[in-house]
Formats: C-alpha cells, sequence, structure tokens
C-alpha cells in the first residue's frame, strides 16, 4: 500500500515537474519570440514610412536636380554675349521681351499704335526676305561682331531654297519669324481669299521644314500690305503682326550702304526709338550694318530682342501639301532632331 501511495506521489510530482518544465520552455520561446512579434508589428508601418521617403527622396531629389538646372538659363541668356563675343565693347543685347501673342497684337506704330513697349533709346532690329546665299551670312557676321540679336521674317519660299542658311540664324539664337510663301501683296486684287490664306500658310510649314523646328508666331506683310481679312485671321491663330517705325528703304535703287545708314540714322535720331526694317536679301544691307551698329552704339542706342511666349503650330494639311509639292517622303524620319538620328561615337 505505501509503495502504491508512494508510486501515486511520485507520478503527481513528476507530472508538475513535466508541467511546470513545459511551461517554462513554452514560457521562454514565447519570449524569445516576442522581440519577432514585435518587430513584425513594428515593422507593419514601415513599408509605409519607407514609401514616404521613397517619395520624399524623388521630390527632394527633383527639387536638387531642379535648382542646379533653373538657375542655368538665367546666366546664359545675360551671360552668354559676354562668354561668346570677343568685342569687350559689343552693342550687345540691353534686355529681352517675350511676346504672348494670344489673339494676334500688332507691333510698329506705322500701322499698329497699342503697344508702345519701346523706351527712350531702344531699337529692334528686323531683317524681311531671307535667306539668301552671302547677304545673310554677311549679316550674321556684322550682328555676331557686336553680340546683338535680330527679329528675322523669312519668305518660304526662300527658306525651302537655303535651310542651312536659316538654320544658321536660329543657331546664333536670332528669332525667326515668317513672310508668306513667296513674298505676293496679300492685297492683291488677283488673289482669292483662300489663295491669300495659302500663302501665308504654307510660307509658316516652309519655314517650320527648312528649321525642323515651329518659328515664333511673328509674321510681317509684304510691302506693309495689310490685307484686312488676314489681320482678323492672325487673331484667331494668335500670331502678332509686325510693322515698323523706321524704314531703310535698303530695297530702292542707289540705296548704297552709306545712304542705308543716313536713311536709318535720320530718322531715328528724330524718333527717338523704334522698329527697324531692314532686308537681309539686300546686298547692300549687310555691308552697311557694321557702321550702322558703330553708330547705334556711339549714339547711345541699345538693341531689345523680341522673342515669343509660344511657338507656331502649324496647320498638318499644309505641312503635307508642302512636303508632297517638294517630292519629300513623308513616311519617313524627317521630323526627328538630328541628334537622335546620328550620333557621333567615336572621333
Amino acid at each position: 500500500m505505501r509503495n502504491a501511495l508512494g508510486l501515486m506521489l511520485a507520478s503527481v510530482v513528476a507530472a508538475v515537474v513535466i508541467a511546470a518544465g513545459g511551461w517554462f520552455y513554452y514560457s521562454t520561446r514565447a519570449d524569445q519570440g516576442a522581440p519577432k512579434t514585435v518587430a513584425a508589428r513594428v515593422a507593419d508601418p514601415l513599408p509605409a514610412q519607407a514609401k514616404l521617403a521613397a517619395k520624399d527622396d524623388v521630390e527632394t531629389t527633383a527639387t536638387v536636380a531642379a535648382k542646379p538646372a533653373a538657375p542655368a538659363p538665367a546666366p546664359v541668356m545675360p551671360m552668354q554675349p559676354k562668354q561668346v563675343c570677343a568685342n569687350p565693347n559689343a552693342l550687345g543685347v540691353s534686355r529681352v521681351v517675350e511676346i504672348d501673342t494670344t489673339g494676334g497684337p500688332g507691333f510698329g506704330f506705322e500701322h499698329f499704335k497699342q503697344f508702345d513697349f519701346l523706351t527712350e533709346k531702344e531699337v529692334v532690329l528686323t531683317f524681311d526676305d531671307g535667306p539668301w546665299p552671302v547677304n545673310t551670312p554677311t549679316v550674321l557676321k556684322a550682328l555676331a561682331d557686336e553680340c546683338t540679336k535680330g527679329l528675322f521674317f523669312s519668305v518660304g519660299k526662300h527658306a525651302t531654297y537655303h535651310p542651312e542658311i536659316l538654320k544658321q540664324v536660329l543657331a546664333q539664337g536670332h528669332t525667326v519669324g515668317t513672310h508668306t510663301w513667296s513674298h505676293v501683296n496679300l492685297n492683291s486684287k488677283k488673289l482669292t481669299e483662300s489663295q491669300v490664306k495659302d500663302e501665308v500658310e504654307k510660307g509658316f510649314s516652309a519655314v517650320k521644314f527648312a528649321l525642323g523646328t515651329n518659328p515664333a508666331p511673328f509674321f510681317r506683310f509684304p510691302q506693309l500690305q495689310h490685307n484686312p481679312a488676314m489681320v482678323s485671321y492672325f487673331g484667331t491663330r494668335n500670331v502678332a503682326m509686325f510693322s515698323t517705325e523706321i524704314d531703310s528703304f535698303d530695297f530702292r535703287k542707289g540705296a548704297t550702304p552709306e545712304k542705308i545708314v543716313e536713311t536709318v540714322m535720320t530718322r531715328l535720331d528724330k524718333l527717338g526709338k523704334g522698329i527697324i526694317l531692314m532686308h537681309d536679301f539686300q546686298k547692300n544691307t549687310g555691308l552697311a550694318l557694321p557702321t550702322l551698329l558703330a553708330r547705334l552704339k556711339a549714339g547711345g542706342y541699345k538693341v531689345v530682342q523680341m522673342k515669343a511666349k509660344a511657338s507656331l503650330q502649324t496647320l498638318p494639311e499644309y505641312d503635307e501639301a508642302l512636303m508632297k509639292d517638294m517630292k519629300v517622303p513623308t513616311a519617313g524620319t524627317n521630323t526627328r532632331p538630328i541628334a537622335s538620328v546620328v550620333q557621333t561615337v567615336s572621333q
């Protein structure tokens, strides 16, 4: 009996020991596993925090990347003449104005009186009818020697003849506008309304084709003959129109370089400021320009460059018609920038 009772007591003690050991074992395991469980629960929000951090990093990186990039254009405009120009006493550009062409504003007091944006002793240099061999490059050299800029109104047909010259105009930082397809008088009674529109829009497309990019939405009527219907039309196309204050009359017979300079300076000294109309198509204009720019500088005049807030959007049907007329394959990649087609990999 005692043996049986002892055996039962031993069994109970053993059971208690086993239970206690099991409790201690599992309690210890639970305690060891607790940090993992807690860590896992704490880690649950971490992906969200990581995403937030990643987002912050992207925004910060973008901001940091933008900070050096944003100021970069600012110094480029004012500093560019000093960096590029070898002439320490260059005429240069006193300021650059950006034109919002919405609604088709007009400039040049000979025809448009609304926007008097030039201050005393300020001029805008404008050139019509190019591009043309020899003559346009001569004008470009004279402007480059004085580190100054102009506004070129290109004839579409001439642009298709000499696209490489018009590209030089743009590459040197000048503004390129348009001047119809073939320099026809848009007030001519021989032209229908449809033909007038064709002259204008085909000119837009031709200049775009020559440049490889959209020109500025700046237009000058040939012979300053402002067709009333087209004036209204330009309002719908958001194209600014340009007249003049000072005509050089460099296209007239007997317009020698000396005569051109005197014509411009006499009128300019009387008005005190203005948009000057010249022609890079004319040989004597390029020959007169070095002296004219020197006279402007000596007279205390300053050059203002005009740029457009947005580029001109040509009409697809005229782009296609031009390509067809010129027998240019429209299925190719001619609209791609040359840098995306041809790259130097070894030199």
